[in-house]
């Protein structure tokens, strides 16, 4: 049957309107009948063809993949855009250290509406929080990971922990299943996990600090995503952030540290997400699709960010260089992440990551960073549906 919707040409034969349309209920076939097939001219029940494109109102440059998670009118999307570049851009803070008599709690959550974020980051545990995030970004600037630095112990300890659980993966492959998405063998890497993170903690934590389990544990264990639904994002990254900063809380991770937690423990950890994403096929807990950073992580992009701040040749558009991102992923988180996208997803980058192709415009990587710290604190910081999950016990108090 030829299809008589999608021709058209300038100047079509008119011809007589067609009072037997078939096809059409009798409300519609009103509407339609004096349609006329812009090929052969004769009548036709297809409704004509949409007016093409006016130059004052151009189709969009790239057609989105799939829905963000929250619909925006555009109005909207643009007055969040506006208050995200206004904003101020948030600063390093030194973390204060616990002293005795210690009181650690199991954590709980506490977040369940604006208005709980609201207060959460009117509280100098927020800001402390976010100034730790900071300070760690500032802590590999103009490093690459194989730079030298100072690894303790304690570092030493956690990329061991980190290594473990990702032998794991080999021991607990995944099973044969028809859905795309959540291996439940993933259940089973989650519940040795759960098992074992309190013994795992104990190879570290000094001894007047062992009792701290009962509140670091629960960050930890949420870091690596939800055995229910059995996906992973950036509110679980923030719980690998948390778990981190509830360290330095107590002195096990000193400011000497910085550097090796990201280079190496933070490493170390989005290495062994990437293997249970693919592995397991993680659904994107919350994802935006195209209107997002990512799928699943935000902060390599701020650390990465700051990695390459003063870079003589590699700028922002350099991720559409094949040849940079195979030659310097392993050195560069932001180069890594742009690597593993293009991995991962078919098709031009410009229409599955449409925010990170904007970003590639941005002249230098130090704008690149101060505007994702900004992002990272509206987008994850301050979203109720990410922040719903989030801990809140002793060493981060909910005020």
């Amino acid at each position: 049957m030829e299809s008589h919707g999608d021709c058209r040409s300038p100047n079509p034969p008119q011809a007589p309107v067609s009072t037997s349309c078939t096809g059409i209920g009798a409300g519609a076939g009103s509407a339609h009948s004096s349609a006329t097939c812009a090929k052969c001219g004769g009548p036709t029940a297809y409704p004509s063809p949409p007016p093409s494109f006016s130059g004052a109102s151009p189709p969009p440059a790239y057609r989105p993949i799939r829905a963000p998670a929250v619909n925006m009118s555009p109005e909207s999307l643009h007055s969040q855009q506006q208050a995200i570049i206004l904003a101020p851009v948030p600063q390093s803070q030194k973390v204060p250290i616990i002293s005795p008599p210690y009181q650690f709690q199991v954590p709980v959550k506490r977040i369940q509406s604006p208005d709980d974020i609201r207060r959460f980051h009117d509280s100098d545990v927020s800001k402390n929080f976010l100034g730790f995030v900071v300070a760690l970004s500032e802590s590999i600037r103009g490093h690459k990971i194989s730079d030298s630095c100072h690894e303790s112990s304690t570092v030493s300890a956690i990329v061991s922990i980190l290594e473990t659980l990702t032998r794991w993966i080999e021991e607990i492959p995944p099973v044969q299943q028809a859905a795309r998405y959540g291996n439940i063998s993933y259940r089973s890497w989650h519940e040795r996990l759960v098992e074992t993170s309190e013994s795992l903690m104990l190879t570290f934590l000094p001894d007047d600090l062992r009792s701290a389990t009962v509140e670091v544990v629960p960050y930890f264990t949420d870091s690596f995503g939800n055995p229910s639904r059995i996906d992973y994002g950036t509110g679980h990254e923030t719980n690998f952030a948390a778990w981190l900063y509830c360290l330095a809380r107590m002195g096990v991770i000193k400011e000497e540290d910085y550097p090796a937690v990201v280079a190496r423990v933070f490493v170390k950890y989005l290495g062994l997400m990437r293997k249970l994403q693919l592995v397991y096929s993680l659904e994107p807990a919350g994802s935006h699709g195209v209107w997002g950073l990512d799928d699943y992580h935000f902060l390599p992009f701020i650390f990465g960010s700051s990695q390459l701040i003063g870079h003589k040749y590699m700028k922002p558009k350099s991720i559409h260089n094949e040849d940079i991102l195979e030659n310097f992923s392993n050195e560069y988180m932001y180069f890594s992440c742009i690597a593993f996208i293009r991995k991962v997803k078919k098709g031009l980058f410009a229409e599955h990551s449409p925010l990170l192709d904007d970003i590639s415009g941005v002249p230098n990587w130090n704008k690149v960073n101060s505007g994702l710290l900004k992002m990272y604190k509206a987008e994850v910081l301050e979203k109720v549906p990410i922040m719903q999950h989030f801990l809140f016990g002793w060493l981060i108090k909910w005020e």
